[in-house]
């Protein structure tokens, strides 16, 4: 968890900057606010691009080395480019170099944190009891919350400490620098955990059973079914949760709605309520089941889409706040589950790779494009109306998924998945000639 609130501090920090500081500094300003902003956002986007490859890379390398390694190298990764992007003149300095320099380091920044998700809460499902699965499980999920806190407080004492002038200049730097020191702590704490015994079993079966696959060749080939609807499952909450922390900067700040600091201290304080909600909600998955969380979080966000963008538009402090804390608690029923549930879909020999493209891919079609969407239906409609019924479209696509796409898997034994996945993919692919050996039993089965 404290690997992830650093990997996710540094994520966010871009998230925050390309909406406050990088549509300023980094991008020519055509005569249209939005214009510098919508460009600020496609660099955005690219980190949300990267993250596939990403995981797709660190999850079929997570599948056969390990989960620590691939976490370990992640953590150094969007360290230094973190930092690097800190150092980087502005466009008055480098011209154009500057924003291609900046979407380079935010696409390793991308790159990095795709293979972070899957790994961590990884790591813990596999470690975790069954029947307490989902609880455990969203300690990762929740440590998004953290990092965002932290990153908010970093921008948001900078912002408050400087003039504008002198915060566009050089203050929004600092919070790009402070990665350098938290990452060695990070790396520190993540050399003495080590992988769960599941998989250092499963690690052993796949030596002895040469022919079977691994990593995301086994996720198309003989799970493209889980693949797709994780996937669906994952955009709608996906869009939702950055429409709320990375559009909303944008929605109150370019015309003067609410200052910078404001919107950043409702982002503090929200960020602190959705760090136990999302705790709440894998509580309450492992209770009355995956899908039925889900499902309330995301009924209620149905009820909430239309009337979020009205209750930013009154200017009020309390009412905005209440916005947003009633979105980001619902999506984290939605969100907090998802730790355990996509774990439980995939076999160990599979499963970082699995969990790691399903969440990727919606990170892609959800997160990536709700801010890009957002600005070019506002900028085009000049309304809010057409961003709400996209969102709306979103959410019922992945709750319509959720229904009809997934079966309930709270108190799954992952040594049952593992059985299952070797009766009907690894013993009936064994070649004629060569001896299947069983697959190990762990000891931990038994409950």
């Amino acid at each position: 968890m404290a690997g992830t609130v650093i990997e996710w501090y540094e994520f966010f920090i871009y998230g925050t900057a390309a909406a406050l500081v990088f549509s300023v500094t980094f991008f020519p300003n055509g005569g249209n606010p939005l214009d510098a902003v919508l460009a600020a956002f496609l660099t955005y986007a690219i980190g949300f691009i990267a993250r596939p490859l990403g995981g797709f890379v660190f999850g079929q390398l997570g599948d056969r080395f390990g989960r620590k390694k691939m976490l370990q190298v992640s953590l150094i990764m969007i360290g230094v480019a973190t930092f690097l992007m800190g150092c980087l003149p502005d466009f008055s300095v480098w011209g154009y170099a500057a924003p291609i320099a900046l979407a380079a380091l935010r696409f390793i920044q991308g790159f990095a944190v795709g293979g972070e998700w899957g790994g961590a809460v990884l790591l813990v499902g596999e470690h975790s009891p069954p029947e307490q699965r989902g609880y455990w499980a969203s300690y990762p999920q929740a440590a998004a919350s953290v990092g965002n806190v932290l990153a908010t407080i970093v921008l948001l004492g900078s912002n408050f400490l400087l003039s504008e002038e002198a915060f566009l200049a050089w203050g929004w730097r600092i919070a790009f620098w402070l990665s350098a020191v938290v990452v060695f702590i990070g790396y520190y704490i993540r050399k003495k955990v080590e992988d769960a015994p599941i998989f250092k079993e499963a690690l052993k079966s796949q030596e002895e059973n040469s022919h079977a696959s691994t990593g995301l060749r086994t996720v198309i080939t003989q799970y493209p079914k889980q693949l797709a609807v994780a996937t669906a499952v994952r955009i709608g909450e996906n869009a939702m949760y950055y429409l709320i922390i990375a559009f909303t900067l944008t929605y109150l700040t370019i015309f003067d709605a609410m200052t910078s600091q404001d919107v950043l201290l409702i982002m503090f304080i929200a960020n602190i309520v959705q760090f136990f909600s999302m705790i709440f909600g894998g509580y309450l998955s492992d209770q009355i089941g995956r899908r039925k969380t889900y499902l309330i979080g995301g009924v209620l966000a149905l009820v909430w889409a239309p009337f979020y963008f009205p209750l930013l538009n009154t200017g009020s402090f309390i009412i905005i706040l209440f916005a947003v804390i009633f979105g980001l608690v619902v999506q984290s029923f939605m969100y907090g589950p998802e730790g355990a549930l996509f774990g439980e879909l995939f076999p160990t020999r599979a499963r970082y790779a699995g969990v790691s493209a399903a969440y990727q891919l919606g990170s892609i079609l959800g997160g990536s494009l709700a801010p890009i969407i957002a600005v070019f239906l506002w900028n085009t409609f000049d309304s809010w109306i057409p961003i709400a019924i996209y969102l709306f479209t979103l959410l019922a696509f992945s709750i319509f998924s959720m229904v009809y796409g997934v079966k309930e898997t709270s108190g799954t034994l992952l040594e049952d998945v593992d059985e299952e996945d070797f009766d009907k993919h690894i013993r009936s692919s064994a070649p004629a000639v060569e001896t299947v050996t069983e697959r190990p039993t762990v000891k931990s089965r038994t409950l």
